[in-house]
């Protein structure tokens, strides 16, 4: 069974710039300029992470497989409403070659139940219309969608 484990503090720094260059990357996928996208990357990074800590009530967690080895990582806390109950996974990944086997699926679990221990009512996400395969996962879990926002490319 897949567990989840506190990203320990000397990791972090790594683990956000990975984080920063793996939105950026998306944020390009999904028609941003590679300016653009790497200025929102660092902007929201920065907003989340001042002085490169966690604001308060975030974690990010190591996903943990069977025999113990980080396969990736969940970053969860608070959304931005005024909400106290509404939560939001910020971030989730699964290793490329690990993906596949239910991890992302258990890692979204446990997310639930820590965010649920937390206080939390609801649990939001934002999933980029290219991601098609995690877009059915969350589906499967009972997401719902609640707004789509679209673009058509002209030229």
């Amino acid at each position: 069974m897949p567990t989840l484990r506190h990203l320990h503090a000397d990791r972090l720094p790594g683990w956000l710039d990975r984080s920063r260059t793996a939105y950026a990357e998306d944020l390009v996928a999904a028609g941003h300029t590679p300016e653009d996208a790497h200025r929102l990357a660092e902007e929201g990074m920065a907003r989340s992470f001042p002085s490169g800590a966690p604001t308060p009530g975030h974690a990010v967690f190591d996903v943990l497989d069977d025999a113990g080895a980080a396969v990736g990582h969940l970053w969860i806390g608070p959304d931005t409403s005024d909400d106290a109950g509404a939560w939001w996974v910020w971030d989730i990944a699964i290793d490329a070659d690990h993906r596949g086997r239910g991890l992302g699926r258990a890692a979204m679990l446990l997310g639930e139940e820590y965010a649920r221990a937390q206080g939390a009512r609801t649990l939001g996400l934002n999933v980029f219309g290219f991601n098609t395969g995690a877009r059915g996962l969350y589906e499967s879990l009972g997401y719902e969608t609640t707004s789509v926002k679209m673009r058509k490319t002209l030229g």
